[in-house]
């Protein structure tokens, strides 16, 4: 290994199937390695600890962090976590930064603020440099804190998408058979996950459309009660989870839109941003009040997809764009070129790393 690489250290809490895991594991796989040495610990093993590896990614599975940073000895310390006081491993990074630099070596401590959440902690100030997701979250920091979210001390740094793979392996818009009469919904199972409208536009868009189909991946048991209930079970499907975009493009490829509905909101919406990349348009709902609503950010409506705040609104949205496909197809393909643009993980993973580097020439680092 090169005397002269960045050594990155990415932390995170779990190797699960969620966005923060993925945005982690899209990071660490795409970072330069002519010029990084990347590595990820977590406590707890997952299954994106296999792809990490796959791909050539150095993880540490357990044990005490402490140690683990003193074997990796990382220049970078990069956290993925909701933004909320973490004692215990503040600590350890405190105690490894101190160390670092008694030796006279410059260290960097990076957090990806999933959720915009501030920390007020004394473990906190061993931060450098705060990572907002989407920049919804970065102006509400600023409104309810009274912080101002400028660089070098903060930034806002899109999720990454692998918009590449997504163009090579999913339908393009002029593929997709956009008035096929089936929308998906992808979540984990979690019932935070869900809104009310994820189910209530259902029985009006049966009414009017008989044959129209229900993909979700993520079903909870009071989606699965609702949908008995009320006699649509032949018309929605209970879909495996998926781990992999090749998995996820598969999926989308049999949909003609994405149903999104979570009354939390998003503070940025991986499933949306993967679903635009595949050219699907989205439907949408706002957040009430300072909950989470990046995806107004990334669901633009009349552009990338529709916006509807009842149920009577989002079953009309459903149809309208089933019924008019020349729109879903506009949409759809609007949507891509901004994923393209904004989210795509090599364009994103050179921003992050040119953090780095001026966090490192900042603290003392000589390239």
């Amino acid at each position: 290994m090169s005397a002269n690489k960045i050594k990155v250290l990415h932390l995170v809490q779990g190797l699960g199937v969620g966005g923060t895991e993925k945005v982690m594991q899209l990071l660490a796989i795409h970072t330069d390695p002519a010029r990084h040495a990347v590595a990820v610990h977590s406590p707890a093993d997952g299954p994106r600890a296999r792809l990490l590896r796959e791909a050539g990614v150095q993880t540490f599975v357990g044990g005490d962090l402490g140690g683990v940073l003193g074997r990796f000895a990382p220049d970078v310390i990069h956290m993925h976590r909701a933004g909320w006081a973490e004692p215990e491993r503040m600590r350890a990074i405190r105690l490894y930064k101190q160390g670092a630099l008694q030796a006279g070596r410059a260290v960097a401590v990076v957090e990806t603020n999933v959720f915009g959440r501030h920390d007020a902690s004394p473990g906190a100030q061993a931060m450098d440099a705060t990572l907002f997701v989407s920049r919804f979250c970065a102006d509400r920091y600023a409104q309810v804190h009274g912080i101002r979210t400028d660089a070098p001390r903060y930034h806002v740094v899109y999720n990454p998408v692998d918009t590449d793979f997504f163009a090579a392996h999913a339908l393009s818009p002029d593929q997709r058979e956009y008035a096929r009469p089936v929308c998906g919904r992808v979540s984990r199972p979690d019932p935070g996950k869900w809104s009310a409208l994820a189910l209530e536009f259902l029985p009006p868009v049966v009414h009017e459309l008989p044959g129209f189909r229900y993909r979700v991946i993520g079903m909870t048991e009071d989606a699965r009660k609702f949908v008995r209930e009320h006699g649509l079970t032949a018309q929605v499907e209970d879909v495996p989870p998926v781990l992999s975009d090749a998995e996820l493009a598969a999926f989308f490829d049999t949909v003609s839109l994405l149903a999104h509905a979570n009354d939390t909101g998003e503070s940025f919406g991986m499933v949306i941003a993967e679903a635009m990349a595949c050219g699907l348009p989205v439907v949408t709902h706002p957040a009430e009040g300072l909950r989470d609503n990046a995806q107004l950010e990334l669901v633009e409506h009349g552009a990338t997809g529709l916006v509807a705040t009842t149920a009577e609104e989002y079953a009309q949205a459903v149809l309208y764009l089933l019924a008019h496909p020349d729109e879903a197809r506009r949409m759809g393909q609007a949507g891509r070129e901004k994923a393209v643009r904004l989210f795509r993980v090599q364009t994103v993973t050179q921003q992050v790393e040119g953090i780095y580097t001026d966090l490192l020439a900042r603290c003392g680092r000589q390239s």
